[in-house]
């Protein structure tokens, strides 16, 4: 009796996924099994994931570049409000230019300009530059160069990489 069973060989099989979803016979091969049907699903709802997680990211990156937008508009609304009282101390400035108030009055806008990111737009000896200069007038000055800007008008300002106002300047001829 144990002569028999030590002759036997048992046989072991291993079994994969792909031989669990593989068709048996009877079985309709038009049918997807449970598994095709789960994996279909979980491909599904992950490329719904991904492209919620990419509207999500992009309605953020909107939702700064507005803010941001709109703290420059504001900005800038205000200070093209101050640029007429920046004109009237630059006026004043010329009128006294040793008055103490006004040179001090003038430092504290500049400082102030500065702190938000608004340069004036240098002029006085520069080449005319429509991006920059509204020459306003055009004067003969054999010493200068022709589009050379002699005398400036009106002060141009610029706010970070924007032109808030050009320059009115009057240029050689």
């Amino acid at each position: 009796m144990n002569d028999k069973n030590t002759d036997k060989e048992i046989a072991i099989e291993s079994v994969s996924v792909d031989d669990a979803t593989a068709t048996h016979p009877g079985q309709e091969s038009d049918t997807p099994s449970e598994l095709d049907v789960l994996k279909t699903e979980l491909a599904e709802l992950n490329d719904k994931y991904l492209r919620l997680a990419a509207e999500l990211e992009n309605t953020r990156r909107r939702a700064m570049l507005d803010a941001e937008s709109r703290a420059r508009n504001r900005a800038m609304s205000v200070a093209e409000k101050i640029l007429p009282v920046m004109d009237a101390v630059d006026a004043a400035s010329k009128h006294s230019p040793d008055d103490e108030g006004i040179k001090s009055m003038a430092r504290a806008l500049e400082s102030a300009f500065a702190q938000i990111g608004i340069t004036k737009i240098e002029s006085i000896g520069e080449t005319l530059n429509p991006m920059f200069h509204n020459a306003i007038q055009v004067v003969e000055c054999p010493d200068k160069q022709s589009n050379t800007i002699v005398e400036e008008m009106q002060t141009g300002y610029m706010f970070g990489d924007t032109v808030m106002r050009t320059a009115m300047v009057i240029v050689a001829k």
